[in-house]
């Protein structure tokens, strides 16, 4: 009997066992499919009555010119991305698949948007969904129809995300937005950064989960499986040489540009996410990318300032931490406005050391060894300080005098920083970025443009962390495979960051840094896609914070234009003072729920399970625009010039009287020929106040001196404000308009004086 019952269990556990590796491998599971998008299109009299409300608002405000202001979201994400499959989870209380269908439907009847883009991360998209990735974007605009006004237009893409770890390896995440949809003008596959898989986890471990948990996390273990499977393409083959089935990597933005160039493909290269310290390691700044083919001025033209991850503007002069020659990393001290996350570390220990009755001498010890492993263990270091919870490390890290900063704010990335560096490589004139200013969600739940309501903090934005959990060895990942640290020890420890994963980054704090995300904005001559194109090529665009602010920004006396003004985005040179002038007008304030075209195109289940019930939905009020400022940056002329003495921030500062009509203001720089410098000039318009989800961040309270004393972590841990609102500005950015300067040259013909004379030119891309 024994003996039976010693063999019946051994059955059980081989067939356990042979069970629980079949669903490791993903046996049980498949992969996730595009959907179909809904046929039907927004009524074209709803178009219409948009444009005819733009057109009067252009009017009342003095903006001239037959152009209209088109709003995209160029930024998202679907559950063809393996963390937007890691946010749907009924783990992580997610909410299920959403392809990219959903994505489709999202922007035409949630955000009502007139343009988008789908931007899965390339190192997930397998063949099978890299096709139907195409095909579901042709769906979205065979819908919209042939004609020259459709009611959206949707572009094909893909994010290469690269993320290194230290500031030698790291360039950052970038969009790639393809002109066309067409057979033979797109690639055979998109162009990934990461190469090698997605890093599986334990078969056991996966299989135990997937076999008891069942659902989607078969798929997940799917999704493993099949990037174990797949083959890397031959890395120096022509990319039209490669097989259709194999993933293409480009470990550098130069070999993405080769790749690029080798598909001869018009495309678009949008860096992001540039200043979010989440992933990037400390001390990176974008100066390796201005070198040689690191660059391509010719595609990579735009740049992201602000997304659902926070803003990226704007550049400080402190840093994380202190980098000597020979490459060793220090702990630098706090200064003004700024707490190193390293300095934090080592109090955090030093606290815990008195609390465990060590003298003094013992502690400041152990503070200092506390804040060495934190600056050595670069994007990991809350991992130094065992057991630590996100609201210890308070705003350590974070730029407290920024609107919206995006996590661990890494100023060597902002969009400033990155306008007013040089490279001086090269004999002769100094190399510079010269790119306009767009904004985007990064939005992983097919939901492309969520910035149109401050609502919905769960599903519109990133946010999906639990307050109270532990920062140490947590997140989506380690949810599954991993186990949070209890223990306080009064000691730090060394991390080394050995393979990047969400199981090494700082969670739990990130998730009071995640917003609804912001728009692109384009002055284009139509709402078709060539002249949407036309303008993101020329620059034309503008970006918000979500609304949609209509904001124009012009030089008022380009040279040779015959009084044509140059719009934001252009450039030109010139030798007198430049004369501007900005004008805006605030966005519609919104009314609850959906139009009706939405609620007839969409069934109640649908709209609750893609819009989340609530809409664009403009009323016939306008906000307030409350300021406008004006920033400058001289871009460095010799290497030895400090970037923070080339950026005025702000220049000038307009007061707008309450006006629903709008803001219009002129300037001028008289100083423009006396510094004899070239010069870039954008404008940022802001509304009156008005909540948003997480627009005071960590929410501090703060002592008399400004230092944050408690911190509460979004979202609170008594489940109160689930959307923790607070008061911020929504706001545009313009792209700059790039002012060169114009040496004065000498030109003698017979009869002349003598007397110079002025050669210049002015051109607009």
């Amino acid at each position: 009997m024994v003996k039976k019952l010693v063999v019946a269990l051994l059955v059980i556990g081989v067939v356990l066992f042979g069970l629980v590796c079949m669903a490791g491998r993903g046996v049980f599971g498949g992969p996730e499919h595009a959907g179909e998008v809904v046929a039907k299109a927004r009524p074209p009299a709803v178009v219409r009555a948009t444009t005819r409300a733009q057109a009067t608002a252009a009017a009342e405000v003095g903006a001239r010119g037959a152009k209209q202001i088109l709003f995209g979201d160029l930024h998202v994400h679907t559950t063809f991305s393996f963390d937007a499959f890691m946010f749907s989870l009924p783990l992580v209380q997610g909410e299920g698949s959403h392809p990219p269908a959903d994505a489709c439907d999202f922007a035409r009847y949630c955000s009502a948007l007139d343009f988008w883009s789908i931007n899965d991360h390339a190192f997930s998209i397998t063949p099978d969904e890299w096709s139907e990735t195409v095909e579901s974007i042709r769906q979205c605009n065979a819908v919209a129809g042939q004609g020259s006004s459709p009611d959206t237009v949707a572009f094909l893409g893909w994010e290469w995300t690269q993320v290194g770890t230290e500031p030698g390896n790291h360039y950052g995440h970038k969009n790639v937005i393809l002109a066309s949809t067409e057979e033979g003008e797109i690639p055979a596959r998109p162009i990934a950064a990461l190469r090698g898989g997605l890093g599986s986890p334990p078969l056991l471990g996966l299989g135990t989960a997937a076999l008891f948990l069942g659902g989607r996390m078969h798929d997940l273990a799917w999704m493993f499986a099949e990037s174990d499977s797949r083959k890397q393409c031959e890395p120096d083959t022509n990319s039209r040489d490669l097989p259709l089935d194999c993933t293409e990597g480009a470990d550098t933005p130069e070999v993405l540009f080769r790749k690029l160039s080798e598909w001869g493909h018009d495309a678009i290269v949008i860096p992001h996410g540039t200043t979010w310290g989440f992933y990037t390691p400390p001390g990176s700044t974008w100066d390796k990318q201005l070198q040689g083919a690191m660059h391509d001025p010719e595609r990579q033209t735009l740049i992201e300032v602000y997304s659902g991850h926070g803003d990226s503007e704007v550049y400080r002069d402190w840093r994380a931490v202190a980098i000597a020659e020979d490459g060793t990393l220090s702990c630098p001290e706090p200064s003004e406005g700024y707490l190193p996350s390293c300095w934090h570390a080592g109090e955090l220990i030093r606290q815990r050391c008195l609390d465990a009755g060590e003298g003094n001498a013992e502690c400041e010890s152990r503070a200092a060894l506390a804040r060495q492993h934190a600056a050595d263990a670069r994007v990991g270091i809350q991992q130094t300080v065992p057991g630590s919870r996100g609201a210890d490390w308070l705003d350590a890290g974070q730029c407290r005098d920024c609107d919206q900063p995006s996590f661990n704010y890494r100023p060597g990335g902002s969009a400033q920083y990155i306008a007013a560096i040089g490279n001086f490589d090269e004999e002769g004139e100094p190399r510079h970025f010269r790119m306009g200013f767009m904004a985007s969600s990064d939005n992983h739940y097919a939901r492309p443009g969520t910035g149109y309501k401050e609502v919905h903090r769960a599903g519109f934005t990133e946010s999906q962390v639990q307050a109270g959990a532990a920062s140490g060895p947590s997140g989506l990942v380690s949810s599954v495979i991993g186990s949070v640290e209890d223990e306080t020890p009064p000691h730090s420890r060394a991390f080394q960051v050995d393979q990047l994963g969400f199981n090494v980054f700082e969670t739990e704090r990130q998730a009071s840094f995640l917003l609804t995300g912001g728009l692109i904005a384009a002055h284009a001559e139509g709402r078709d896609r060539a002249s949407i194109w036309d303008a993101m090529k020329r620059r034309e665009v503008y970006g918000t914070s979500g609304p949609r602010l209509l904001l124009w920004f012009d030089l008022l006396n380009p040279p040779g234009s015959r009084g044509r003004e140059l719009a934001m985005g252009g450039d030109v040179e010139m030798d007198e003072s430049p004369i501007f002038q900005a004008r805006a007008v605030g966005s519609f304030e919104q009314q609850p729920g959906c139009p009706d075209y939405a609620t007839q195109a969409l069934s109640s289940e649908e709209l609750e399970r893609i819009c989340k019930g609530e809409c664009y939905n403009p009323g016939e009020t306008r906000r307030l625009i409350s300021r406008i400022e004006v920033v400058r940056i001289r871009p460095q002329k010799t290497p030895d010039e400090k970037v923070a003495s080339l950026i005025d921030d702000p220049w000038k500062t307009f007061a707008c009287d309450p006006d629903p009509a709008g803001c219009a203001v002129t300037f001028s720089d008289p100083e423009f020929a006396g510094l004899g410098r070239d010069t870039l000039y954008y404008v940022r318009a802001f509304e009156e106040p008005a909540p948003g989800v997480n627009a005071d961040n960590l929410r501090c309270e703060r002592d008399a001196e400004g230092n944050c004393t408690s911190a509460k972590l979004c979202p609170s841990a008594d489940g109160r404000d689930p959307d923790c609102l607070a008061e911020h500005e929504p706001r545009a950015w313009s792209s700059p308009i790039y002012v060169d300067f114009a040496e004065p040259r000498r030109e003698v013909t017979a009869g002349d004086s003598g007397e110079p004379k002025r050669q210049v030119a002015a051109r607009e891309d």
